[in-house]
Formats: structure tokens, sequence, C-alpha cells
């Protein structure tokens, strides 16, 4: 199993609804890039897009209109490269635009950029003495009309980092806490191509290695605990009284 492969499962759950709608409650994402990184460069990608969107963006043909049929297959034969594996494509539907989410698996990240799909970025996972060093730069989008859209200028882009060990520097203003990092831009930015630099740096131990040596480390712990507890009631329960019994005298 591939180091980071776990700890990715266990975040599915969590992440799935967010993959289902692309959006969350307060923010309009038209386009969300989600990006998860194991130590040995391999990774596992969300993309949730309006068709809109990845017509505009990426330069796709997928017909746009409202009520047509997602065509699930040609979605998949844009995402399968010899880079990437596409696992799953499903289709949802949002402010009377058609939108689709697609699970991908990558060997090495360093590698996505020759993939159609993300060529739009250069990326590099580099060792630096005690630390890995995750960096994307997205350039270009490839400007293509999308047609009628009723976009209201509120529309945005996303990049997230989900990252499997601590990190000790990122470069993104998102605060939030935990191993997930975003690095968002209007819609109308990503557009133009306005450049976006994303860099996290992080340390060479996973947080699930470090979990489950922790566990381990508690759990031989406590069984010792236990043990000695066991082995004392067992010596005290053994050990000649020293009370007289009943009719006996001590001369």
């Amino acid at each position: 199993m591939r180091i980071g492969v776990a700890a990715r499962a266990l975040c599915v759950l969590a992440s799935f609804s967010i993959m289902a709608c692309g959006t969350n409650v307060f923010r309009q994402y038209e386009y969300e890039e989600d990006v998860y990184v194991s130590l040995d460069g391999s990774a596992t990608l969300y993309v949730n897009a309006s068709i809109p969107a990845l017509n505009a963006l990426r330069g796709t043909s997928f017909d746009t209109s409202p009520n047509a049929r997602t065509d699930r297959d040609a979605v998949r034969n844009f995402y399968s490269t010899p880079t990437t594996r596409v696992v799953w494509v499903r289709p949802s539907r949002r402010s009377n635009r058609r939108f689709v989410h697609v699970r991908l698996e990558v060997d090495d990240i360093r590698k996505l950029g020759m993939a159609a799909p993300f060529a739009w970025s250069r990326y590099s996972f580099e060792r630096d003495d005690k630390l890995f060093v995750y960096k994307q730069t997205v350039g270009a989008a490839a400007s293509k009309d999308p047609g009628p859209v009723k976009w209201n200028g509120g529309e945005l882009v996303a990049f997230r980092l989900h990252l499997p060990s601590k990190v000790v520097y990122q470069n993104t203003p998102d605060l939030r806490r935990g191993n997930i990092f975003v690095w968002e831009q209007p819609l109308a930015e990503r557009l133009k191509g306005t450049p976006l630099e994303i860099e996290a740096r992080m340390e060479t131990q996973s947080i699930l290695y470090r979990t489950l040596w922790l566990f381990g480390a508690t759990f031989l712990a406590v069984a010792a605990a236990f043990a000695l507890v066991i082995t004392w009631v067992l010596k005290r329960g053994g050990s000649p009284s020293n009370e007289p019994r009943a009719g006996e005298n001590r001369g």
C-alpha cells in the first residue's frame, strides 16, 4: 500500500458531499481541483466543474445546454491520459448548469502537467533536506468562449491541497485548521490567466504513520500496566496469611 492511501480513504466519507455538489453552501465554485498528495509522489485528484467553465478554462467542447444529457464517456475520455487514470465520473446540476465530478489517480504528481486537462499547471514535488516541498504554478487558461452563460461575477475557482504530514509553511492566506489548504481566484481572473503560485512545505513523516505509532505505543503501555496489576493481584492472593486461623493459638 502506498503511503497515504489509508489516510485518503479516511477522508473520502467526509469529503464526498463536497465532491458531489461541487460547492459549499456559501461560496459559488465553478471549477475546483482537490489534490490528495502522498509522500511517495502519487496522488488522488478530484475535479468538480460546470460544463461551461470546463469549456472556457480547459478548451473542451461539451454541450452546455442545461437540459442536455451529460456524456460521461466523453468526460472520461478527456481525463484519461497516459499520466492519469479515471476512477469515476458523476454528473450533477446547479444554478441551471450541469456539473461533472471526476476522481482520478496519478502515479507521479510531477508528471501531471503532461496530461492535457492539467497542462495549464507546472508541478514539482521534491525533498529539501528534512522537508518535502510541493509547488504548483497555474498559468494561462484556454480562454474559450463558453457561449451564453448566466454567470453573475461571484463565481470562484479553487485549488485545494490535502497533505499527508505536518505542514511547516504554505503561501495561502487561508487560515483554516488541519492539513487542507485552499488557493482561490475569481473565475474572471482565472479566465484571464492570472498566474497562481501554490507552495507548501511538509515534514517527511506522515501523520498516519505517527498516529499509528502513538496508538501502538499507548496500547503497549496500557497492556504492560494491566499485566503488572494482574501480577500484583495474583501475588497478593497467593501469599500465606499472617493472621491465625480460628482455634489456633500462637505461642
